[in-house]
């Protein structure tokens, strides 16, 4: 089954972080990630840019509305995510256990995906 592992955390924190400290948490990430490549159960993986790079396109009426900014104003915001591929529920928890331990502070929700389209783009020649 297919689940997406939300990330979330105070950017204001994490992108505060010196090169030093942000390679040293990558580098506990990079454990996991190479675990579950090697598992068979990663598939992409990305880190967001912060929400002040963020646009929004809200729904109302006739025009859509077009703002700066992230769609909601929260404590944490949503800095990456992971697709996952794994047997059920259990092993995403598992999976977020170890990314907890590897990774100061922060949230993590997990989504089961209902569909999912890969990369369609075609490979370079």
């Amino acid at each position: 089954m297919l689940y997406a592992l939300l990330c979330y955390n105070d950017e204001d924190v994490v992108w505060s972080w010196t090169k030093e400290q942000d390679d040293a948490v990558m580098a506990k990430i990079n454990v996991v990630r190479e675990k579950l490549i090697a598992e068979n159960k990663l598939g992409p993986s990305l880190r967001l840019l912060p929400t002040t790079a963020a646009t929004t396109l809200r729904k109302s009426g006739v025009d859509p509305l077009v703002i700066d900014g992230p769609f909601a104003e929260t404590k944490e915001q949503l800095l990456g995510f992971y697709i996952l591929d794994v047997a059920d529920l259990e092993a995403a928890l598992a999976i977020c256990r170890d990314l907890g331990e590897a990774n100061p502070g922060g949230t993590y929700e997990i989504r089961p995906v209902a569909l999912y389209f890969g990369d369609e783009r075609k490979a370079s020649a």
